[in-house]
């Protein structure tokens, strides 16, 4: 075999992805209103309630510091003063405050107004209210690891639906082999749901609307683009979305510590 051919060759073969940093900055949306929690959010925004001997919020901070996460943005409007006060102070990961107590912007227009803030690089995204029991290897660990930005603006955590506590839905999304996300269609029924937890590109809000907008929008064009991806959970994912699942994510939470 000539010395060219071998060249050829070996310019073929599939090249091993560049291992990426893991990201040091993180968003945390902690603005929305938490209806379904209600009485207990007539008093105290969602991120707040406890389960067990945390608050929502904390077990959120937490995985973000074991992730390595520096700088994390939190976004505020249903009794902000009462998240402000409680992540005041708190170096890891140091908090910087997203103010919306003069308009909500939804999920994707809080995350597009703090993008001077989380830098260029891809970030954590998560939700203020999601928590799960780890399994073998952290979960935020696994994502950073599996998050390719030559190939995805998405990766989102994915949650059995079959298999989490508290929830009853229709799921989310089908999960292809190689990871690629298809959101379920109007009538479907599909296996994983949104555990509220990902990394973002932050090219994923090029032309991102002025204002406020779901963040699914941009899901929805990551899709339609190939750039969707998810990863499946490992461990266990609890949907605390009422005061009464309250009581069943605590059970769980003992049980895995037995």
């Amino acid at each position: 075999m000539s010395e060219s051919t071998t060249a050829i060759l070996e310019d073929s073969r599939p090249k091993p992805r560049t291992a990426q940093a893991a990201p040091r900055r993180a968003m945390v949306l902690s603005a929305g209103i938490g209806l379904r929690m209600r009485p207990l959010t007539d008093r105290m925004p969602k991120p707040l309630v406890r389960v067990g001997d945390r608050a929502l919020i904390d077990y959120v901070l937490d995985r973000l510091a074991d992730a390595g996460v520096e700088r994390a943005v939190v976004n505020v409007h249903h009794f902000a003063d009462q998240i402000m006060r409680h992540v005041d102070g708190r170096q890891r990961p140091h908090v910087i405050i997203s103010d919306e107590r003069e308009q909500l912007l939804d999920t994707g227009g809080g995350i597009a107004n703090s993008l001077g803030t989380l830098g260029d690089d891809p970030f954590f995204v998560v939700n203020a209210d999601t928590i799960w029991i780890e399994g073998v290897r952290p979960n935020l660990e696994r994502l950073a690891t599996a998050f390719d930005p030559a190939s995805m603006d998405v990766l989102l955590l994915l949650a059995p639906t079959a298999t989490s506590i508290g929830y009853e839905g229709r799921g989310d999304f089908a999960l292809a082999p190689d990871g690629w996300l298809r959101r379920r269609g109007e009538r479907e029924i599909v296996p994983f749901v949104y555990a509220g937890a990902g990394i973002l590109a932050p090219k994923l809000f090029d032309n991102a609307p002025a204002g406020p907008f779901s963040l699914t929008r941009l899901f929805d064009r990551a899709e339609a683009q190939g750039r969707l991806y998810g990863l499946r959970l490992e461990g266990l994912w609890m949907h605390v979305g009422t005061p009464a699942a309250i009581a069943e994510a605590e059970a769980a939470i003992i049980a895995s510590a037995a």
